[in-house]
């Protein structure tokens, strides 16, 4: 069958969504005219966006959680919250007052939260998700105020924090996916809480060279804030939010001005670093060797304009870097695992094209950049990086992105080169178009190389509609031909319904190297609807009911996977969830499939009917379980799945949790049983020292690990590591002797800023 995307339509493509820049139009807002700030009174209705002043402070206060330096009584307090949970549009049922200062280099928030009940704040440990489930508060600064991208804070009672940054106000991903927040970012800043007799207090200082912002002497930019009353189960909004979005809708958020002569000084951050440790590799009981790790670096970032940042890293290093949690894969396809690397993780998601968590029923996930594929092997393991150079950020209605990275020569093969181009442009209110260029090629004589080009849009047709798409060209030496992908999203989205509607046509010779594809040759159509009723009376909260039909075809239109998915979720009052599923796939092999060691699936079609019941206990609870069971038709025989995991949070310092899956699977073609268990273990003695260890244990691979992570912040943006690693491969339970790789390292890192 004759392609059906070729070269020139994607040049017409092109053509058609990259218009020029004269033309597109991106000073609109969705803001509705701002109100006056207000410090009482009746909530703000839904279309009412009101508006802030920030006062210049004639002295920086101190963060230590308390209020009580002169200078917080110059700013009105904002106390006008709105309630989203449980009753929307009624006013908060506790009081909240927020005062806004700044000076040259720093925007402070001062907090009082008022508690009629026992505040709930367990958790101290920096980016913890349990921190969205106790007491909090939250601030997003659309510091662009283009009503799309976001910095968004969150600290506790406890004074822990939290920070991220939104783009495309978070969404484009499927049922509940946030695929546009990034989660990993970590940005300098201060935060500091007291629990108080009336409730508890929090001051926050947010440095202006954190943020990234449109040149010009006085600021305006889109601001919201919410709390969480986890006692009461109750979330409040200043700027109203319907109960379909979160705080990233920032194209409903108010107003933030008065901000003057924000000084960025030199804009210049130096960060050198220095490793030290051993490494001991043991192939036996008796044969091994011992290695120094010694190493040295640096880290800088200038800002190139206020908002356009350029960084640079020599000889980088990601010795304190989290190790990946073990996932279990009785699939053909390969897993997606989270970037965790300081370098590769702000401002991401401009780099990002593809179709992230939109088709998380099918195995075709298609994103066109993965920085993964950057200094880690297929495995995971690292592959030292000599340098790289990003310049990212935003100049008026342009987003920009450049990446350069040299790996060396490891494991056999050539160092490589990775260059990655990423330009977008808004146009209109919340929508933007723009195209990616991709090369990476090896060095040191190797002639192979590897391209990816692609074109995109998003397009928010209006406050419910959605239009994501892209088209996407490779090219490799011998792979002339059928190497194109195309990608179309629509979707619906308010406080009753859900609906979109996916298509994904990716090509037998598709090769993003750089990327994340699971699958190709196929044509995948993914149809998915879910009303979600919310009764205002009783002890459900939201009911979601779903119907998701997944259909999967090869480049001749073959039928090769099916899937009919049906969902019953309920969510209780107190945040607690039962979930029934039921699904009928059909999968086609048309090669055999080794599944684990010894057992192989043959070519066929395989039907099979699947159950899921699970149910999550509420997660602001001390103690927590979630429960999940799966009996299910499998290649022609059964699979049964339990997971079970249990957490405790005994104090505001101590918290574990141990997770067990089982997956023990009978076929015609063998019986295989795998078990991975997992113990974290978080210990926390200041939101500013923290350690954490991971245990975890695959029975199918006998492999043993242990991660402890120990995390001193001297000062924000300055830290100390002090990391342990070891991996046991004992070929059999039994055999604690087995083969072992263990290292000791020590990372220190110290901030210097002009």
């Amino acid at each position: 069958m004759k392609s059906v995307l070729s070269p020139n339509v994607f040049v017409a493509v092109a053509l058609c969504i990259l218009p020029s820049l004269s033309a597109a139009q991106s000073t609109e807002h969705l803001h509705q005219p701002a109100a006056p700030a207000r410090t009482t009174g009746q909530p703000l209705t839904r279309g009412e966006r009101p508006s802030v002043r920030a006062v210049l402070a004639t002295e920086s206060p101190k963060i230590d959680g308390v209020l009580d330096e002169a200078v917080w009584q110059s700013a009105l307090p904002i106390d006008t919250f709105t309630q989203q949970e449980p009753n929307e549009g009624q006013a908060a049922s506790d009081r909240t007052e927020v005062r806004v200062l700044y000076d040259q280099g720093h925007l402070f928030i001062g907090v009082h939260a008022y508690a009629s009940l026992s505040v709930i704040a367990t958790e101290m440990r920096r980016d913890a998700d349990r921190l969205f489930d106790e007491d909090n508060f939250q601030v997003i600064l659309d510091t662009f105020h283009d009503s799309r991208n976001a910095f968004m804070f969150l600290t506790t009672p406890l004074g822990a924090k939290l920070e991220q940054q939104v783009f495309d106000e978070g969404e484009g991903g499927g049922r509940g996916t946030t695929s546009n927040v990034n989660r990993n970012w970590d940005g300098v800043w201060d935060a500091a809480a007291r629990i108080t007799p009336d409730g508890w207090t929090a001051e926050i200082s947010i440095p202006v060279n954190t943020l990234r912002f449109a040149k010009g002497d006085e600021q305006a930019w889109g601001i919201n804030f919410e709390r969480h009353i986890r006692r009461k189960n109750e979330t409040v909004f200043w700027a109203p939010i319907p109960k379909a979005y979160t705080l990233t809708r920032v194209s409903l958020a108010g107003e933030l001005t008065g901000l003057r002569g924000l000084s960025l000084g030199w804009d210049l951050k130096l960060k050198p670093f220095l490793v030290g440790g051993v490494r001991d590799v043991r192939t036996s009981r008796t044969v091994g060797a011992t290695t120094a790790i010694r190493d040295i670096g640096l880290d800088v970032r200038y800002g190139v304009t206020p908002g356009l940042n350029l960084d640079l890293t020599v000889n980088t290093d990601f010795a304190q870097v989290e190790v990946d949690e073990q996932q279990v894969n009785l699939t053909r396809f390969g897993l997606f695992f989270p970037e965790k690397r300081d370098f590769f993780l702000e401002n991401s998601n401009l780099f990002t094209v593809g179709t992230g968590s939109s088709f998380t029923s099918a195995p075709v996930q298609t994103d066109l950049f993965f920085s993964r594929r950057i200094g880690l092997s297929d495995t995971g393991t690292p592959i030292p990086i000599v340098g790289g150079a990003r310049l990212a950020g935003k100049s008026g209605s342009h987003n920009i992105g450049l990446l350069n990275v040299q790996t060396e020569d490891a494991f056999g093969k050539a160092g490589e080169n990775f260059f990655v181009s990423r330009y977008s442009r808004d146009i209109f209110k919340r929508s933007r178009v723009g195209a990616l260029f991709i090369n990476k090629e090896a060095v040191n004589g190797s002639t192979h190389y590897n391209r990816t080009m692609s074109v995109d849009t998003n397009l928010a047709i209006s406050g419910n509609i959605q239009v994501n798409a892209f088209l996407a060209k490779t090219a490799t030496p011998g792979l002339a031909g059928k190497d194109m992908a195309l990608y179309g999203r629509v979707a619906y989205r308010d406080p009753q319904w859900n609906a979109w509607l996916n298509y994904l046509d990716v090509q037998d010779h598709f090769n993003a190297e750089a990327g994340f594809v699971q699958r190709t040759g196929i044509r995948t159509t993914k149809a998915y609807f879910s009303p979600t009723p919310r009764p205002k009376r009783g002890n459900i909260k939201m009911l979601e009911p779903m119907y998701v039909l997944t259909y999967t075809t090869d480049q001749t239109n073959r039928l090769v996977g099916r899937v009919h998915h049906l969902m019953l979720g309920t969510t209780l009052r107190d945040d607690s969830f039962i979930n029934v599923i039921y699904q009928k796939s059909l999968d086609v092999l048309d090669v055999p499939f080794r599944i684990v060691p010894g057992v192989t699936i043959p070519i066929g079609g395989y039907n099979a009917h699947e159950w899921v019941f699970s149910y999550n206990t509420s997660p602001g609870r001390r103690l927590y379980t979630r429960l999940s069971f799966s009996p299910n038709e499998f290649y022609g025989g059964t699979r049964r799945n339990l997971s079970a995991s249990g957490g405790v949070r005994a104090s505001s310092r101590m918290a574990a949790e141990l997770q067990f899956n089982r997956n023990d699977v009978q076929m015609p073609w063998g019986n295989f049983l795998v078990n991975l268990t997992t113990l974290r273990v978080d210990y926390t003695f200041s939101p500013r020292m923290t350690v954490r260890s991971l245990t975890q244990y695959n029975s199918s691979t006998h492999d043993f690990s242990n991660n402890v992570r120990f995390n001193l912040i001297h000062r924000p943006g300055s830290d100390f590591y002090l990391v342990y690693n070891d991996l046991s491969q004992t070929g059999l339970p039994a055999d604690i002797f087995g083969k072992k790789d263990r290292q000791l390292v020590i990372k220190v890192n110290y901030l210097i800023q002009r």
